[in-house]
C-alpha cells in the first residue's frame, strides 16, 4: 500500500487524513459537530477528543491534508488567515523583538503588526524582499527576530528567492516565514525551500469556492509547534467543524483548479499586455517581470493573480467598476473572476505608509470560466 510520504502532490489532497468511516465504510468522513466528547472514566479520552476548542476530528483530518500537501510536520487550522498570523507571532515574538516585513505585503499583515502587536512593543521594518541587497542590508543594520515575505506578493507580484531568503534569515538567526496564500502548495513549497514557517489564508485557493473563511500554519520545528498549538488551544481561534469540511473539500480538487486558475491567467497578461490602454502587467508568467527567473525556478506554475496599472488613479477606478463577469470584491482565489481596488479596498489600511499600493494598480483574480469570456469583459471595460 502506498504511504502519504510517497504520493504525490494530487493524490495527497485529495486522500490525506481522508481515511474512510471505520463504524459505515463513507468514503467522505462525517462532519463532527459536537462540542464535547465523552469520556471512560475520569481523563479516559477516546483518541485524545474532550472538548471542541481543544480538538475535533473533522479539524485534525483538515490539519493532517494540510501538512501533507505543504511537506511539514504539523499543521494548524484557524479561524481566519489573521488569527492564523496572530497566533504564529505571539509564539514566535517578545516585546522588544522585531519582525522584518515585505514592502508588499497584504494590508491586513501590515495592519496587525503596526496597530495591534506594535503598541505591545513588537518593532517592524519594511524591506523590498525581492531584492537580496536591501534584505542583506537590512539585517547587517539589525538583525531581525522573524523575517515575513508573500512570494507572489499581494498586489505586485514581487517574488523573492525563498532558498537565498531562508540562508540570509538563517544566518542571522530570524525565523522565516513564507506566505503561500498566491501561490499554494500545488506550484511551491517553501518548507522544501528552506522557510520555517508556511501561512495561508485558506478563505482564498485553498478553500476555493468563497464560502468559508479559515487560516492556517504549517511548520517543521517541534519546539515551535507545541507553542502554536498550545495558543491554538489557550486562546481558542479554531476553525469550526463546518469550515474546516469545507476547506478539505476545496483542497481536493486544489491541484485542477490552480492549473486552470494559471492558464487563464496566463492568456489574461497577454491579452493587458497587448493593449494601449495599459500602463503595466504585473504576472511572474511573463518574460520581462522582474522576478520571472526565480519563478520558473521555484514554481510549478504562475498563479491566477494578475494586476494592471493604469494611466491615472482615476483611470484604474473607472475600469475596476466597468466589468461584468469579473465582480467587483474583496478577495480572491475562488473560482469566480474577481476584481479590487486595492488602494480603496484591501489595502486601504496602509496607505501613507512604506506598503501603500500605488492609486493606478487594480487586482484581478482570475477565476475558472471560460476565458474568451474574461477576455472579453476586460477588453469592454478598458473601452469603457
Amino acid at each position: 500500500m502506498t504511504t502519504d510520504a510517497a504520493r504525490r502532490f494530487a493524490s495527497l489532497a485529495v486522500h490525506a487524513g481522508q481515511d474512510p468511516d471505520e463504524s459505515t465504510g463513507a468514503v467522505i468522513p462525517p462532519v463532527h459537530f459536537s462540542t464535547t466528547f465523552a469520556q471512560d472514566g475520569i481523563g479516559g479520552l477516546r483518541q485524545g477528543y474532550e472538548y471542541g476548542r481543544s480538538g475535533n476530528p473533522t479539524r485534525t483530518a483538515l490539519q493532517t491534508q494540510l501538512a501533507a500537501i505543504e511537506g511539514g510536520a504539523h499543521a494548524f487550522s484557524f479561524a481566519s488567515g489573521l488569527a492564523a498570523e496572530d497566533t504564529l507571532l505571539r509564539a514566535a515574538l517578545a516585546p522588544g523583538d522585531e519582525v522584518l516585513l515585505g514592502s508588499d505585503v497584504y494590508g491586513g499583515t501590515y495592519r496587525l503588526l503596526a496597530r495591534v502587536l506594535g503598541p505591545w512593543g513588537v518593532r517592524l521594518r519594511v524591506v523590498d524582499m525581492s531584492d537580496g541587497d536591501a534584505v542583506r542590508a537590512a539585517v547587517a543594520e539589525r538583525a531581525p527576530r522573524l523575517m515575513w515575505v508573500e512570494t507572489p506578493s499581494n498586489p505586485l507580484l514581487r517574488i523573492t528567492d525563498i532558498a537565498g531568503l531562508a540562508r540570509i534569515g538563517h544566518d542571522a538567526g530570524a525565523l522565516v516565514v513564507v506566505d503561500n496564500t498566491f501561490a499554494t502548495p500545488a506550484l511551491q513549497r517553501p518548507l522544501a525551500l528552506g522557510a520555517d514557517v508556511v501561512v495561508h489564508s485558506t478563505t482564498k485557493y485553498l478553500g476555493g469556492h468563497s464560502d468559508v473563511v479559515g487560516g492556517a500554519l504549517v511548520v517543521n520545528d517541534e519546539a515551535l509547534a507545541e507553542k502554536i498549538g498550545f495558543l491554538q488551544f489557550a486562546v481558542g481561534a479554531v476553525s469550526g467543524p463546518l469550515d474546516a469540511w469545507l476547506t478539505t473539500r476545496g483542497i481536493k480538487t486544489l491541484a485542477v483548479r490552480m492549473q486552470r486558475h494559471s492558464e487563464n491567467a496566463a492568456a489574461v497578461a497577454a491579452f493587458l499586455t497587448s493593449s494601449d490602454r495599459v500602463a503595466r502587467v504585473f504576472y511572474p508568467g511573463l518574460a520581462d517581470h522582474p522576478g520571472h527567473d526565480i519563478a520558473v525556478r521555484q514554481m510549478s506554475g504562475f498563479g491566477g493573480i494578475v494586476s494592471v496599472a493604469l494611466e491615472s488613479g482615476p483611470a484604474a477606478r473607472r475600469f475596476a467598476e466597468s466589468t461584468r463577469l469579473f465582480q467587483l470584491a474583496e478577495s480572491l482565489g475562488g473560482v469566480e473572476s474577481l476584481v479590487n481596488y486595492p488602494d480603496a479596498m484591501t489595502h486601504a489600511s496602509v496607505r501613507g505608509t512604506d506598503a501603500a499600493v500605488p492609486v493606478e494598480v487594480v487586482r484581478l483574480s482570475v477565476g475558472i470560466e471560460d476565458v474568451d469570456d474574461l477576455v472579453d469583459d476586460l477588453d469592454r471595460a478598458l473601452r469603457a
